[in-house]
């Protein structure tokens, strides 16, 4: 069996996550992908997908983004991000395409909430950012504010009220990008009717 940096130079090459197919590929069959697990180097994340295990990085979002490198940070996970909730949330709210494959979100870990958006929005309002020293994919606070409208009956209704007082007091808003946003997001009359009362 070869030393231990020489698999963890080969689950570099793949980000820190391979599949099982890969792992074949670069020749690491079963019994030296068990003893890796064994060993407390490799933990399988799902069926058929196997993360090196960094001791330095005890966030959940590595994790995350390599499982889900198209998807985007939404709703309770941004609003965390942004500081316009206190509540740290108990699953990963992620944007993804509603064309994309539901059984990849049936894991057991992380906790994954998806929101299947239409491609034509899905992109609108995507910024980026760093969480744990990782480069994420995110929407940005006034894209964000449109979903918070968008879904608004699924919300916690105190999360949803301090989202929308935060948001108004924060002077990085884009009231005109919110309404450029609201268009298409189809929530131009709440946008207006809501946040018009605190302007």
């Amino acid at each position: 069996m070869h030393d231990v940096q020489y698999y963890k130079s080969i689950f570099d090459k793949y980000g820190g996550m391979m599949r099982t197919a890969q792992l074949a590929e670069e020749k690491i069959f079963y019994p030296q992908r068990e003893k890796l697990i064994a060993d407390g180097y490799v933990e399988k994340i799902r069926r058929g997908y196997y993360q090196w295990i960094n001791p330095d990085d005890f966030s959940e979002v590595g994790t995350v983004i390599r499982l889900f490198p198209d998807a985007i940070l939404c709703m309770d996970t941004a609003l965390r991000y942004y500081g316009y909730s206190d509540r740290t949330p108990g699953d990963w709210h992620l944007a993804v395409s509603k064309d994309s494959g539901k059984s990849r979100f049936k894991i057991d870990y992380p906790f994954v909430k998806p929101y299947y958006v239409e491609p034509a929005v899905l992109e609108l309002g995507l910024t980026t950012g760093t969480m744990d020293g990782h480069a994420i994919r995110i929407y940005d606070k006034d894209r964000l504010i449109c979903d918070c409208l968008r879904y608004r009956n699924k919300m916690d209704k105190e999360i949803f009220n301090k989202s929308i007082q935060k948001y108004i007091a924060d002077p990085e808003k884009s009231i005109p990008k919110l309404m450029e946003y609201a268009g298409p997001l189809r929530v131009k009359k709440l946008a207006k009717d809501l946040i018009g009362v605190w302007l």
